[in-house]
């Protein structure tokens, strides 16, 4: 579970095989380009007296050996770039991200901001298969594409530096591939590859324009080309700009509630009647919209220690330790009314919400601008030699905006306190405000939004050979590939120095006070009174203790490779063909945190120290193609496919991968397919040398907090700690990540294998051309290299019947004898077993219909099985289906193409996730809604394109329905992470109904 950090400050400088799927397109059609990358060409249609033929599709991933088969032994998705257009995605980072690429598993976006997530806010990754973003390669024209980012954790390809109008189309290897392509190819493999066809000038510009407001986007291109008999140039230069939304800009975020229901003598509720509701509003009280729910931190409320006094409205009892300023209260404790703290009070009653939050981002505000070229020219040596180049530059600028709670600590006995006050000490031990004090008083403030930025600047340089010597029919390619990502990163926050030193005072004898510390133009802390408490601060003051701290992120790697493929001998059913290579890597990662984060000097807000280190490996490896059998009756085609890589790390020494395919078409109808592997990952470099991170998480998510509402299980695990049945907790949670270089980190291994049909069967005359494909993935990789969320981690241990005595992940947790503060160990560990199997299912068919073309595609994918475990002597948890893991996804696109004209349909479809089943709670009688339905998503466009003027434009509508995200209860025992009462989970939409329209002009 990802977690939460500070916020930012604009930057300006199926069902089953009814549902089968959605792009076989290419499943059933794959077919190897030739080594020097030429552009994918198609089969001309046949006379319109015949059926429309299907389009050949040629791929270029999967194997390094150039091939005349149909198909691959392994499956391929492909993408063509303006089939995304019509869809209405604006960057290939959302064609990367849909549903029918990822088979519905969460990716991490744009609303990601407010989290800390692998290359820091605002980057867009991709992980195949439910796997994190390491465990697939991400290739640009075949070459691995280096990560890039901000803060410690880089490690992952940042899809914003994609050169977006220039893609001609994205390949996606859905299966392990670590013996071709290296070590990370563990899930699949994504190959962007650009156009070489270009010898023109094009411009685009676009837009999409959000019906509800906030998050529109605005694309502008230009890109040109030059052909000439020896040589060739592209370049283009394209400007993205997202625009922020923010939770106030949506109805569904402008209102977190608890959303539970009445359960009482076998009589349910409607969802949401049991909300408290606030007396203020007379309707369901707000909360802070994310993890928290009515639990989430306090503001605008004073901490003491108990005491006897008057209540707030539907407050019980008459002693808290939590108040809020009221002045008409004249007894007990004078100008404040009791909220929390009470035997028996409800902490509903508590201030939670501060308006201010509706202007936290939804969606991250993200602008690109990227540099693409490329070319090549042919040299009259060296086997008609090509020597090849490209270059690569994206600036990327991105923010965020949260809101930001302050607990200001005034020490027993401060000045800064009243009279009425003095009385409350909260506990002997200082704290980092208190200056060596008991903590006499604490304020829960609402001290307004906070701001964080990014500016990312990345750039590729990459140069090449290749040639082919036709006599003995072999090629070769040589590139060195050098990348670079440099990356600054600004928050503010308070400076624990400054607000110890302002809250060490004396009375100057005019009512006001000095600090004991003049240094640095100290600014005396404000007395406690109540618009503090409110929020209230003197700017003076916020200028000494506020500030702006800024880090620094590079990312360097170089990559060397060397290949030659061709035939080896004539076999009785063709060529036996190899491919031969050897491949150097180097990287290094330099994280440079703020020096105030570095000493841990920023207020109740993540520590960290520099992550840096370095690695290289060198890699070996061989592939061979063996034709086995070739037109024969029931072999039309029978092929086998073997690849070995031997990868040597500085850091984790040397192992070896295989794979090993075959593929077997009985008829021209039919074609089985299959491949074994393994698969070997080093750890990559933030997760051996990521430095030292401390984060704090809010003290509502220790699950003992009124532990007996919570379960038997977690009931007598909070008792066995000497926790009263009442139990608050007082004190953030301290998240601790580190490196695992030190602590033994081992490298990961897996297998992988799939198994394929593709049927084609011959309909009759006029009924057009079918394609289907059904493949079952399994994948299990040991020892995986994770961390598994402090949210995780303390519900596992706390829910665990054994816990203490269990070992697992309690392990990981420690709770301080003194004052009952948590700690939770979140490093990098070797999960001992993560497995996910399941089936992917496609479809493509096209026709002559009318005096057009239409075409069908649909893929759907199945997960059976997504388990882990993090210690060996654990049993597997499979968390297939629930929230955030869906069991099914698929997705769908209709084209009909007129002349002209194109009309086109899309759906995207997300199954069912419910987590009644995982906690084995019964939905009919359950309080907390922690399911959701099948969700829908449907577009629409328009395109037409005038092959005379060169002019072309889309429209279209995105989610025609405005369909929101559904619904879940905001409890943090059995749901997930949300964003107001919906899942945070990136096959949902969150924008709503958008209209997008695109203009191409091509001179």
């Amino acid at each position: 579970m990802p977690t939460q950090s500070s916020g930012f400050k604009p930057v300006h400088k199926p069902i089953a095989l009814a549902v089968l799927g959605l792009i076989l397109a290419q499943n059933a059609a794959a077919q190897q380009t030739p080594a020097d990358n030429k552009p994918a060409t198609t089969v001309e249609a046949p006379a319109k007296s015949e059926p429309t033929k299907l389009d050949t599709v040629v791929v270029t991933s999967g194997s390094r050996i150039k091939r005349d088969a149909f198909s691959s032994p392994a499956p391929i998705l492909v993408i063509k770039n303006e089939d995304a257009a019509l869809a209405g995605f604006t960057s290939t980072a959302q064609v990367l991200q849909s549903t029918s690429v990822t088979g519905g598993q969460g990716q991490i976006n744009a609303a990601y901001g407010g989290y800390v997530t692998d290359g820091g806010p605002g980057a867009n990754t991709i992980g195949l298969r439910g796997f994190a973003p390491t465990r697939s390669l991400v290739l640009l024209n075949g070459r691995r594409l280096s990560p890039s980012g901000t803060r410690g954790s880089v490690g992952a390809v940042d899809l914003n530096v994609l050169p977006n109008s220039i893609v001609d189309r994205i390949e996606v290897l859905k299966d392990g591939a670590s013996s071709i392509y290296g070590s990370d190819a563990v899930a699949g493999v994504i190959n962007i590859i650009t156009r070489k066809d270009l010898d023109s000038i094009r411009v685009d510009g676009g837009m999409t324009a959000t019906e509800h407001g906030g998050g529109n986007t605005y694309n502008f291109s230009i890109a040109g080309g030059l052909i000439k008999d020896n040589f060739r140039v592209l370049a283009s230069y394209n400007f993205n700009d997202n625009r922020a939304q923010t939770l106030g800009q949506r109805d569904w975020t402008s209102c977190n509630t608890t959303y539970q229901r009445t359960v009482a003598n076998g009589v349910v509720g409607e969802w949401g009647s049991a909300d408290y509701i606030d007396p203020a509003t007379g309707k369901p009280k707000c909360y802070p919209t994310g993890l928290t729910g009515e639990n989430g931190v306090t503001i605008n409320t004073l901490g003491t220690s108990n005491f006897t006094g008057v209540g707030a409205t539907n407050a019980i009892g008459t002693t808290f330790n939590r108040w809020r300023p009221n002045a008409n209260v004249t007894t007990g404790l004078v100008g404040y009314e009791g909220v929390g703290g009470g035997q028996t009070t409800s902490l509903y009653v508590r201030d939670t919400f501060d308006k201010r939050v509706l202007n936290n981002t939804l969606m991250s505000p993200i602008r690109n601008h990227n540099f693409y070229a490329e070319g090549a020219m042919d040299l009259p040596a060296l086997g008609d030699a090509e020597l090849y180049a490209e270059l690569l530059f994206n600036r990327r600028e991105s923010s965020q905006v949260g809101f930001r709670q302050l607990s200001l600590d005034y020490a027993k006995g401060s000045p800064l306190i009243p009279a009425n006050l003095q009385f409350s000490q909260i506990q002997t031990a200082s704290t980092a405000l208190t200056n060596g004090a008991p903590l006499g008083v604490r304020g829960f403030i609402g001290a307004g939004n906070s701001y964080s930025s990014q500016e990312v600047d990345f750039k590729r340089v990459t140069a090449g050979l290749r040639g082919s010597f036709a006599k003995i029919n072999w090629d070769y390619d040589l590139s060195v590939v050098h990348a670079e990502s440099s990356g600054s990163y600004t928050f503010d926050g308070f400076a624990t120095d400054r607000l110890a030193q302002s809250l060490n005072v004396v009375s100057n004898g005019s009512g006001g006070f000095n600090c004991v510390n003049t240094a640095n133009g100290c600014v005396a802390a404000p007395a406690l009174t109540a618009d503090v408490i409110g929020g209230k601060l003197p700017s003076a003051w916020l200028g000494f203790v506020y500030g702006n701290f800024v880090g620094n992120t590079k990312y360097k790697e170089t990559v060397v490779t060397a290949s030659t493929t061709g035939s080896l001998f004539k076999l009785p059913y063709g060529d036996l063909k190899a491919a031969f290579g050897a491949e150097f890597r180097k990287a290094s990662i330099d994280d440079t945190p703020s020096e105030a984060m570095q000493n841990a000097n920023i207020y109740n807000f993540t520590s960290g120290s520099p992550t840096r280190g370095s690695d290289n490996a060198t890699d070996v490896f061989a592939e061979f193609e063996v034709p086995v059998l070739k037109g024969l009756t029931m072999a039309k085609e029978l092929t086998l496919n073997a690849s070995i890589r031997r990868a040597d790390y500085k850091s984790y020494g040397s192992d070896s991968t295989h794979k090993i395919g075959a593929l077997w078409a009985p008829a021209g109808w039919i074609s089985l397919r299959g491949t074994s592997g393994t698969s070997y990952r080093a750890p990559a470099l933030f997760e051996q040398f990521v430095g030292a991170t401390t984060g704090f998480l809010t003290s509502s998510g220790d699950p003992c907090n009124d532990y007996t509402t919570k379960g038997a299980v977690r009931a007598a695990n909070c008792a066995s700690e000497g926790l009263p049945t009442n139990f608050q907790q007082v004190n953030s949670i301290t998240s601790i990540t580190s490196g695992g270089a030190t602590s033994g980190l081992a490298a990961e291994t897996s297998r992988n294998s799939s198994w394929g049909i593709i049927l084609q069967p011959g309909l009759p005359t006029g009924w057009g051309d079918l394609s289907l494909a059904v493949d079952r993935f399994d994948i299990k990789v040991d020892n995986g290299v994770s961390r598994v969320g402090t949210g995780n981690i303390l519900s596992k241990c706390y829910d665990d019947p054994q816990f203490r005595a269990g070992g697992g992940f309690c392990r990981l947790v420690t709770r301080n004898p003194g004052n009952n503060a948590l700690s939770v160990n979140n490093s990098y560990v070797n999960l001992a077993t993560d497995v996910v199997r399941g089936y992917d299912f496609s479809v493509r068919y096209t026709n002559e219909v009318g005096p057009g073309k239409l075409r069908v595609n649909m893929t759907a994918t199945e997960f059976k099985e997504q388990s882990n475990k993090l210690f060996a002597e654990d049993l597997l948890d499979d968390t297939n289906g629930t929230l955030g893991s869906p069991a099914w996804s698929g997705a769908m696109d209709v084209n009909y193409t007129v002349k002209g004209w194109n009309v086109f349909y899309g759906l995207e479809w997300v199954g069912k996730m419910s987590n009644y089943g995982y906690y084995g709670i019964n939905p009919a009688t359950a309080a907390y809604k922690i399911d959701t339905p099948n969700y829908f998503l449907h577009s629409v466009s328009l395109s037409y394109s005038d092959s005379v003027s060169k002019w072309k434009v889309t429209a279209g509508v995105r989610n025609i329905a405005d369909k929101n995200p559904p619904q879940i209860s905001a409890v943090t025992t059995f749901g997930s992470n949300r964003i107001g009462n919906a899942p945070l989970y990136s096959g949902m939409d969150l924008q709503g109904r958008r209209f997008f329209m695109n203009v191409q002009k091509t001179f």
